[in-house]
């Protein structure tokens, strides 16, 4: 059908034999401008499509896209002429901050979009445009420009880049009538670490630390996805005991940073109590990733062709025994959770996301589950393992605080199932192979898993001696982080930590 993506793609360019993961097509300016027009079109007669990332390479921006309807997946690139491409932004608000991104990092334009003030680049940095084949002398520090509110009485309340407690910076702009949040304005960029840079020449395996890095409590979801994005490039079979290795994993990370997600939200409403039994059911999770794994955060355990290490019967029964455990507490604090008024009184209505908002920003994980945007990358691509056990994506509608703690709940329930299953079928076998030699030949590849806080996204693009020339990582924070400026207005300024920890969108994972 003509409105289908794979069509769509067709039509605007010529497809690109390097890819691998899903196809690429080198797309002209109208068709560029023809796909971003389609962005966030839910209901429109037509197919829609989500933007799943935007991103420059050297001389190229290219553009990940999804259709809920059909379920395809693909890649629109388009060539940077005189330093500048078509905005995405101008069209689609989604893309503004990756935009932003890729003109502080490579200094390309995107021609159209009205926000010109950098994004990550605060003039700290040795140079500018550090991704460009030809680097900048750093640029003059100067206030950020934040955008202006009107009207009587208000007034500004700034929090932030650094925090009480143990967090990452972030600087929060509140405009407030009063108690009530008029506007929220974040800025982020504080923990960018250069990593797009630092994988630079490495080999996948030199590189597999840096992406496990990225963010730390989704160190197996960016590894997972890494090493898959490589594993296509690369055109690798694993081992299918790997597979439900990886799967394993994952599901234990989902676990440990459910419970602490869902303690810390209660804690923010005074909920000391349960905050104090999640803390020791993800710490029940985590010792026993230490014990199976070597490692609480199960960090550098998934890699480039397999896994780092094996599960033994004794790992089996120690996971076996964790599960008992959980399944025997859990039920009862989520029954003190759904019964106490004052928890209740404020986590219910607070933070509502719109369902529209999430549905055009394509937003991921608990935060769209919440508002009814059903995606999830375990059932929506079915990698393996899923591709053998079906999973029906945990979902609310209300939006609200208490929708995104049960979504978590509900999510936090399927694991422990999924667990189960996982050690009841995972075959026998070898867990890791080599990777093959390159080839001499330019490969990319793409791959997106499912996260705790949603779908995560790794392009490589390797050189013909199989060395990273270019690598990007997306976190779900990303399209996340717009959306929490949007769900804290009319509320009041108490109730923003509750609203944020509901969110909990990683400042590493963003800030790269």
């Amino acid at each position: 059908m003509t409105n289908d993506l794979f069509a769509l793609l067709k039509k605007a360019g010529r497809k690109a034999a390097t890819q691998r993961g899903a196809p690429r097509h080198e797309v002209k300016e109208e068709g560029w401008r023809g796909l971003a027009e389609r962005l966030g079109k839910k209901g429109s007669g037509e197919k829609g499509l989500d933007l799943m990332g935007l991103w420059a390479d050297q001389g190229r921006v290219l553009m990940a896209l999804f259709q809920p309807e059909t379920g395809q997946f693909g890649l629109a690139s388009i060539k940077v002429v005189d330093g500048a491409f078509p905005s995405v932004g101008a069209l689609h608000p989604p893309a503004i901050r990756p935009e932003r991104m890729i003109r502080d990092l490579f200094g390309y334009d995107p021609v159209g979009l009205e926000d010109q003030r950098n994004w990550i680049d605060h003039s700290t940095w040795h140079q500018s445009m550090p991704l460009s084949p030809q680097p900048a002398a750093p640029s003059q520090p100067a206030p950020y420009p934040f955008l202006a509110s009107r009207g009587e009485g208000l007034h500004q309340i700034p929090v932030g880049p650094v925090h009480a407690g143990i967090i990452e910076p972030g600087h929060f702009r509140f405009t407030c009538a009063g108690e009530t949040v008029v506007r929220l304005e974040e800025r982020l960029g504080y923990v960018h670490k250069g990593i797009e840079k630092l994988a630079q020449g490495k080999t996948p395996l030199e590189a597999a630390p840096i992406c496990a890095r990225i963010s730390g409590d989704s160190t197996v979801a960016f590894s997972l996805a890494f090493s898959r994005a490589v594993e296509e490039a690369l055109d690798l079979d694993i081992p299918q005991r790997a597979h439900w290795l990886r799967a394993l994993m994952g599901e234990l990370e989902r676990l440990a940073n459910h419970f602490g997600d869902i303690g810390a939200i209660c804690n923010d409403a005074a909920f000391a109590f349960i905050h104090a039994h999640f803390g020791i059911l993800r710490e029940d999770v985590l010792q026993a990733a230490q014990t199976c794994f070597g490692h609480r955060l199960m960090m550098d355990r998934v890699i480039p062709g397999g896994t780092a290490c094996d599960l033994d019967s004794g790992g089996r029964a120690v996971l076996l025994a964790l599960l008992d455990g959980l399944e025997e507490r859990l039920p009862a604090l989520i029954e003190l959770y759904d019964s106490t008024p004052s928890i209740q009184d404020r986590t219910r209505t607070s933070g509502r996301l719109d369902p529209g908002l999430a549905h055009a920003f394509a937003a991921g994980g608990f935060v769209g589950r919440a508002s009814g945007r059903s995606f999830d990358a375990r059932a929506a691509f079915a990698y393996p393992p899923f591709d053998r056990i079906a999973l029906e994506p945990a979902c609310a509608e209300n939006g609200d605080v208490d929708a995104r703690v049960w979504v978590r709940i509900r999510e936090a329930e399927q694991s422990m199932i999924l667990i189960r299953r996982i050690l009841a079928d995972m075959p026998d076998g070898e867990c890791r192979i080599d990777l093959p030699a390159p080839g001499n030949r330019v490969r990319e590849g793409i791959a997106l898993v499912e996260g705790f806080r949603g779908d995560v996204l790794v392009w490589v693009r390797l050189d013909r001696k199989g060395r990273i020339a270019r690598l990007h990582p997306r976190d779900p924070s990303v399209f996340q982080w717009p959306l929490l400026e949007d769900v804290i207005r009319g509320n009041i300024v108490a109730d923003f930590p509750l609203c944020n920890k509901s969110f909990n969108c990683s400042y590493s994972g963003h800030d790269l």
